[in-house]
């Protein structure tokens, strides 16, 4: 269950200000479409956080547990730190959109996911807890929390966010849990 709970809670506050969910305001705004779009964003999310799950366990396993521990928790600080950088949306969606809005939201929320920090944080936390089912329903439904709304209610949510002290709090949740997988390390 904490595995579960942790991915959520980092994945859908990591996601605020993404570029992939500036990528889900970008769809929503051109197709108008939004349960194909939430059922692209789910498809894309699901199958690029397994991946990185399964990456991140099998990294997890050439690592002892103390090693592990260090290697997570110094990446959930690097998380943080990326966590202050704004991203932009620097790729089109209009190229796909022939395809339907469900093929273009698949295809363009892969692809802009891959390298992405949620995808990087699925990969750190899959390391981390024994549990890849969990990892991945817990960042997949992160995503789903953080995205779905923005499908929804379109720029007029996105406009009244405080963008900035939302990242501001995630890098603070990302340093937390850096700490926290660094004191388990000692404590080993």
């Amino acid at each position: 269950m904490e595995a579960f709970l942790v991915s959520i809670t980092t994945i859908s506050i990591a996601e605020i200000g993404d570029r992939t969910q500036l990528l889900s305001l970008l769809l929503a705004a051109r197709f108008r479409r939004p349960w194909p779009i939430i059922a692209g964003i789910l498809c894309a999310t699901l199958a690029n956080h397994a991946l990185a799950g399964v990456v991140g366990v099998w990294f997890g396993s050439l690592l002892k547990p103390r090693t592990l521990q260090v290697v997570v928790g110094i990446s959930m600080i690097a998380m943080a730190l990326w966590t202050l950088k704004p991203d932009k949306l620097d790729g089109s969606a209009g190229e796909a959109s022939a395809m339907g809005a469900f093929l273009a939201t698949l295809t363009s929320f892969f692809i802009a996911e891959v390298g992405d920090k949620t995808q990087i944080a699925t990969l750190a936390l899959a390391a981390a807890y024994p549990s890849l089912l969990a990892v991945v329903a817990g960042t997949t439904a992160g995503m789903m929390v953080a995205n779905v709304p923005v499908v929804f209610l379109g720029k007029a949510f996105a406009d009244r966010l405080p963008v900035k002290a939302i990242h501001v709090g995630a890098a603070g949740l990302f340093v937390v849990l850096g700490a926290v997988f660094l004191m388990r390390a000692l404590w080993r």
